[in-house]
């Protein structure tokens, strides 16, 4: 072992032993990082429209299982012109009864606000795909989602 310290001692004081990268080993391992880290952010690229569909779908199934179940538990709820007391129907409704039967049906309300948005209106669920650009429409289902982007 004391053998191997005073021969790189030697081949150091010599010049001889060759230490640290060059700066063209880095710039080439700089570069081929780079190139995959592009190849991997496009091949990423199509996931986030997938997921905003995926959310979109899952939050409008939730929603209207909700007022499904507000509806079937409080048959009073957006009924005009019945002989019981009419309640309209409402998100607020969906996230604290407010007298109603049962208990809040929605734990707060889904909002994804660069892609979509939900409201709710006397027809039913409408649906926004661009809340900033588009007018509502009906929710019909997890189809509806396929123009979110």
């Amino acid at each position: 072992m004391i053998q191997t310290y005073r021969r790189i001692k030697r081949q150091r004081v010599a010049g001889e032993l060759d230490e640290g990268f060059t700066l063209i080993e880095l710039l080439i391992v700089i570069v081929v990082l780079g190139i995959l880290a592009a190849v991997v952010i496009f091949a990423l690229g199509g996931i986030t429209g997938k997921s905003a569909i995926a959310a979109c779908q899952a939050d409008g199934a939730t929603v209207s299982t909700a007022i499904a179940a507000l509806e079937a538990q409080n048959p009073t709820v957006g009924v005009t012109g019945a002989t019981g007391v009419s309640v309209t129907l409402t998100s607020g409704a969906l996230l604290s009864t407010g007298g109603l039967t049962g208990d809040p049906y929605l734990g707060s309300w889904p909002s994804n606000s660069p892609h979509y948005a939900y409201t709710i209106s006397s027809t039913g669920l409408l649906f926004l795909a661009v809340p900033a650009t588009a007018t509502a429409s009906a929710y019909t289902g997890p189809s509806r989602c396929s123009t979110v982007s």
